[in-house]
């Protein structure tokens, strides 16, 4: 019963497809309804489709930009319109639109980095946050990276925006502690997804899956459809503030 979910409304962000998509059908399996986001009503459509044609909950597509604040006050009205008062927050959307040193990085896409992994999920978590208050509880959890906790030369913008996303984290969850709130980040390492295609498909990956993998293969979505019900369910009801690893076990040396 502690992962029962039943009467609960979620709503998560890059959800069309990947890690998002597998939390999303793990929480309607579990008997919530899942508000579905991301930038594409098409893809939505069919996500959401698939979850109602076999799961307990419901989902709900709505298309948003988090990279527009209009558009993330329109999705929470909408969430709310459509499913009601919102319990699990879950702020998957992320974006890496510059691979290269930190030092040359253009004005506009460090700008875009920042907004989209960071301020986004600020602006989600204080739209939110007065359905949770108003029911004394309530789960929040975004998607951080274990580039959170080490320097690249090609990516390291990307991880200062999701090293700050944890600063984020721990700083909401000390200020909704008080109003029974919980606020956590999960930090994926290297996950077969289309957002990290470029790297997985790297010719040196099998390499690094063979050295530094301990469990020996890359991550797969469907690795945090547990992860995600435990941190929305009372299961977790005493976690908040944290960084969750998920990485098959490469990170435990950084």
């Amino acid at each position: 019963m502690m992962f029962d979910l039943t009467g609960r409304v979620a709503l998560l962000t890059g959800a069309s497809r990947g890690m998002g998509l597998a939390m999303a059908e793990a929480l309607a399996e579990h008997g919530a309804t899942v508000v579905i986001s991301s930038r594409t009503q098409e893809d939505l459509d069919r996500a959401a489709a698939a979850i109602n044609a076999k799961q307990t909950g419901r989902a709900v597509p709505i298309a948003a930009n988090v990279g527009k604040k209009d558009d993330i006050a329109r999705l929470v009205e909408a969430a709310r319109d459509q499913a009601g008062a919102i319990d699990i927050l879950v702020g998957n959307a992320g974006v890496n639109p510059y691979f290269g040193p930190t030092s040359e990085i253009s004005d506009e896409a460090y700008e875009k980095t920042m907004q989209a992994n960071v301020q986004s999920n600020l602006w989600l978590a204080s739209l939110v946050a007065p359905d949770m208050i108003a029911k004394g509880s309530g789960s929040m959890m975004f998607t951080s990276s274990i580039g959170a906790f080490k320097a690249s030369t090609t990516l390291g913008t990307y991880g200062m925006s999701k090293l700050a996303l944890i600063g984020l984290v721990r700083n909401l969850a000390v200020e909704y502690g008080p109003s029974g709130i919980r606020v956590n980040a999960i930090c994926p390492g290297l996950v077969r997804t289309e957002f990290a295609r470029k790297l997985w498909e790297d010719p040196g990956v099998e390499q690094r899956i063979s050295n530094d993998i301990p469990l020996r293969r890359l991550g797969e979505p469907e690795d945090f459809r547990g992860l995600a019900v435990y941190l929305a369910s009372d299961a977790s009801r005493y976690m908040t503030g944290q960084a969750l690893t998920v990485c098959g076990g490469s990170n435990m040396w950084t």
